[in-house]
């Protein structure tokens, strides 16, 4: 491979080590729980952080979280943890959400921990003037925002220039990228990039409005997505 594409492949490596993960242990985290394991491990854990089973429903938690009441549900594949979706306990009027979408917006925004889905500089903000119970009846709008935890575990640069380059191997022989064209230069680019998007949206952060009878809420999800059905039992 010529000193050319090396060069690239190593700039592609520092880029991912900031940005990406190798191992599939790094995992999403709710206050420090890896969204992974056994139910009953979950509950456990939960538990641990003050949260309380539910009155009504014994896999259902409830406490606080980010200053506001909520219940806590718990979902799972092949017995495996996969999300944790969290609602809020209390509704309020359409004022009242869209501050507080907004402000959990300006939260995870100013996070380091956290990465906004949006490739541009564009937000999920939502304006005042917005009308959005005529939004959501009439036009069916999700309001919606999604982000993704940064990795936890940083690793080696020489394992994932190597992961780039098999990928490359794939698709052009060893003589070509000895001896790369610009296009091989732009798919080199584009395989790392794509590499540290696949990475990041494995831990994903969302949340949504909500709306019951007239009123709203919010809706988080934790979701990791090595745990979650992608059809393999079908």
């Amino acid at each position: 491979m010529c000193k050319k594409l090396k060069n690239l492949i190593l700039v592609l490596t520092q880029l991912l080590l900031s940005l990406s993960v190798y191992s599939q242990k790094d995992v999403t985290q709710f206050l420090n729980i890896p969204i992974d394991g056994y139910k009953s491990e979950m509950i456990k854990k939960l538990k641990d952080k003050g949260y309380k089973i539910s009155s009504s429903k014994n896999d259902i938690l409830i406490g606080e979280f980010n200053g506001v009441s909520v219940n806590i549900h718990i979902a799972t594949n092949n017995n495996k943890v996969w999300r944790l979706m969290i609602t809020d306990v209390n509704t309020m009027n359409e004022q009242d959400i869209k501050i507080r979408f907004n402000n959990l917006c300006q939260q995870l925004q100013s996070n380091k921990k956290y990465i906004s889905a949006l490739v541009s500089d564009s937000s999920y903000m939502i304006q005042s003037n917005e009308n959005i119970s005529y939004q959501i009846l009439v036009n069916k709008k999700r309001y919606e925002a999604v982000y993704y935890q940064r990795p936890t575990n940083l690793s080696d640069n020489e394992v994932l220039s190597k992961e780039i380059k098999e990928k490359l191997l794939k698709k052009y022989t060893q003589e070509q990228l000895s001896n790369p064209t610009e296009e091989i230069v732009k798919s080199t680019i584009e395989e790392g990039f794509s590499y540290m998007l696949e990475k990041y949206s494995k831990k994903s952060v969302w949340f949504m409005i909500n709306e019951h009878f007239g009123k709203y809420y919010i809706t988080m999800f934790y979701d990791n997505e090595y745990n979650r059905a992608n059809g393999e039992d079908l």
